[in-house]
C-alpha cells in the first residue's frame, strides 16, 4: 500500500457517486420485482438468460457466469425458482456431475408478466433521466469497462 496510486478528489467524487448510483438502482429494480412479482432481480435475470437460451436451458455453470453471481447463489436462487415450479434442474446425459436449468412454462409465464414492467423500471430509472448524447456515452463508458476489470493482486480501492 505504500505505493498506492490515490484516487485524486474529481476521481473520489466521481467513484463514491457510481457506487451509491449502482446501488439506489439496484435496490430500486429489486424492490420492484419483489413487489410486484415476488422474484429478486438475479432469480428475474435467471429467466431472462433461460429464455433467450437454446431450448430454454443452459449449463448452470453457463447460467452463472451469464448472471455474474457464485455458484453457491445460483444454485441457491434457482432452488427457489425450482421450488417455485419456475424452473427444472435436470442431470446432462453426457457429465454426470453437471446440471441442466431449464425454464418451464410457468416460469415462461412468470418473465412475461414480470417484463414489461421491469423495463418501464429501468426507463424511468435510468434512460429517462439522461439524453441521447448520454446513453450513447454510457453505452461507450460500460462498454469499456466490460474489457479486463479484474483487480491486479494486492491492489484495490481504498
Amino acid at each position: 500500500m505504500e505505493n498506492a496510486t490515490w484516487l485524486d478528489a474529481d476521481e473520489q467524487r466521481v467513484w463514491r457517486g457510481f457506487l451509491r448510483a449502482n446501488a439506489a438502482l439496484y435496490h430500486d429494480l429489486e424492490k420492484d420485482l419483489r413487489s410486484r412479482c415476488g422474484i429478486s432481480l438475479v432469480e428475474y435475470g435467471i429467466l431472462v438468460h433461460l429464455s433467450e437460451a437454446e431450448g430454454r436451458r443452459l449449463r448452470m455453470r453457463v447460467l452463472a457466469d451469464s448472471v455474474i453471481v457464485s455458484k453457491s447463489r445460483l444454485s441457491h436462487q434457482v432452488a427457489r425458482l425450482e421450488r417455485d415450479g419456475f424452473v427444472l434442474r435436470e442431470h446432462c446425459d453426457d457429465d454426470r456431475r453437471g446440471l441442466w436449468a431449464v425454464l418451464t412454462d410457468e416460469g415462461a409465464a412468470l418473465l412475461d408478466r414480470a417484463a414489461p414492467g421491469h423495463a418501464a423500471c429501468v426507463r424511468t430509472l435510468l434512460f429517462d433521466r439522461l439524453d441521447r448524447s448520454q446513453v450513447a456515452q454510457l453505452g461507450e463508458i460500460v462498454t469499456a469497462l466490460e474489457g479486463e476489470t479484474r483487480v491486479p493482486r494486492g491492489q484495490g480501492s481504498p
